[in-house]
């Protein structure tokens, strides 16, 4: 027993440690989450049509968000460990090749949205249960997707500074810049979708806005931080000084990083599908996976961001060669988020029967929503697992491993499972829990990777 503990908890000095890398993230994520959820239920108060409309736009935004996230984490692999080793240059070699990818990620998306929006909605729209008007959907659809391009540049802009100054250890303010900006989102679609206060009742259309204003207070709040205080953070400073990356860090970075930005993509896009074979069980499916999806990421913001600090703190042990150590408090981390995902997981469990009862949706949306949220409940600690084994083999530059862990196994399984499980005639009922099973495989094959320990490498030595 004394040495189950000695390997899988850690002291006080270990957890103050991690808290203080992970409390902020968490915090962060909770109000993000907290207010999605507002905003689902604010949104979701104006009508079934309205509340699906969103939430499909919301999934094509989402591949959006996850290609930046995927993009900047693949870099971020880089920045970390630069960090570790106290390179400057190298943080603002980083910074740079950001700054240009994110730009990039942004035109291709105008390119898609712009002339195949309409027909990229359109896949999701199904009436099997005949209690939902299809083309009033499309039409909040359409109306929201309008307003929420304008916020497409500030999302990448703010999130290139934000994640360059979590990786080299400052995670409070992209805490409070995150906050100031949901707490934005929260209220400007309080007014502009109810029409309070003097402004106009906006509908779908004010919730986008809303959004998009919160993006740009967002992007100004962190700008403005790096602006006042350069000198603690030398590596913003001379950033656009000679505008170059060394062409062998350009290539590292691709080989390494790039697989990242695909896995993302391929995972996006693969719950995007999962989405929209769930879609082929009418409309008010959509609405009770809306609502499960937004409240199980608020139960999830513990492990998920825990998942986060895995990579930061064992990211920065590897670039300083400190080995052992990284093996050892990647164990006890892994520990720490699926024992705080089975507590989650239990509360979730309890709160499923009236959570639905918030939204102003249909009876048969909130029966489904209450028995999609008691399934990912009990797949919690499953979840938490495979989250913090992906962030362990990233940390040490397992890019391709990872795009085959996450990406691939998302594209080759999950969502060929959701769509042969519909046409062999199963309901829902069954469809959803046996899906959302399939990453007990994915535990699997994390353990047995990290127990190789083929992640524990310096990939900036």
């Amino acid at each position: 027993m004394r040495a189950f503990c000695r390997k899988f908890i850690g002291n006080r000095a270990f957890y103050r440690m991690v808290l203080a890398v992970a409390l902020p993230i968490m915090l962060q994520n909770f109000v993000t989450n907290l207010v999605s959820m507002l905003d689902n239920v604010m949104v979701g108060a104006l009508g079934t049509e309205e509340m699906s409309g969103v939430s499909i736009v919301n999934q094509l935004i989402f591949i959006y968000n996850l290609a930046i996230f995927g993009a900047f984490g693949g870099v971020g692999i880089f920045t970390a460990q630069f960090h570790g080793k106290g390179d400057l240059d190298g943080i603002r070699h980083t910074l740079r090749y950001k700054l240009l990818l994110g730009v990039g990620i942004f035109i291709v998306a105008l390119a898609v949205f712009i002339p195949a929006g309409e027909s990229l909605i359109g896949l999701y729209l199904h009436d099997v249960d005949a209690t939902s008007d299809i083309a009033k959907t499309m039409g909040f659809a359409k109306e929201y997707l309008a307003v929420m391009l304008f916020g497409l540049l500030p999302f990448a802009l703010s999130q290139t500074l934000s994640s360059t100054l979590r990786e080299t250890g400052e995670t409070v303010v992209p805490m409070v810049t995150s906050v100031v900006a949901v707490v934005t989102n929260c209220l400007f679609n309080y007014l502009l979708i109810f029409g309070k206060a003097g402004f106009p009742a906006l509908g779908v259309v004010g919730a986008a806005a809303a959004t998009v204003l919160s993006r740009y207070v967002e992007l100004l709040a962190v700008a403005g931080y790096v602006l006042l205080r350069r000198h603690k953070h030398p590596f913003f400073s001379g950033l656009f000084r000679g505008f170059r990356i060394p062409g062998e860090l350009v290539w590292q970075i691709t080989t390494k990083g790039m697989p990242l930005l695909v896995n993302e993509l391929f995972w996006s896009v693969g719950m995007s599908l999962l989405s929209m074979g769930y879609s082929l069980h009418g409309l008010s499916v959509v609405a009770g996976y809306s609502i499960s999806s937004t409240v199980t990421n608020l139960f999830s913001i513990a492990f998920m961001s825990l998942g986060v600090s895995v990579g930061i703190i064992i990211g920065r042990e590897l670039g300083a060669g400190n080995f052992e150590r990284a093996v050892d408090w990647d164990t006890k981390l892994i520990a720490f988020s699926v024992g705080i995902s089975l507590v989650m997981g239990v509360c979730l469990f309890c709160t499923a029967g009236f959570i639905p009862e918030l939204y102003n949706t249909g009876d048969l949306s909130k029966t489904y929503a209450g028995y999609f949220l008691r399934v990912s409940a009990c797949l919690m600690p499953v979840h938490a697992f495979a989250n913090s084994a992906y962030f362990t083999l990233r940390s040490g530059g397992k890019t391709i491993i990872t795009f085959l862990f996450d990406g691939v196994f998302m594209i080759a399984l999950s969502v060929p499972a959701v769509f042969l499980l519909y046409f062999c005639g199963l309901s829902i009922w069954w469809i959803f829990p046996i899906v959302q099973s399939l990453d007990i495989i994915k535990d699997v094959l994390g353990f047995l990777l990290l127990k190789k320990k083929a992640w524990v490498s310096n990939i900036v030595a």
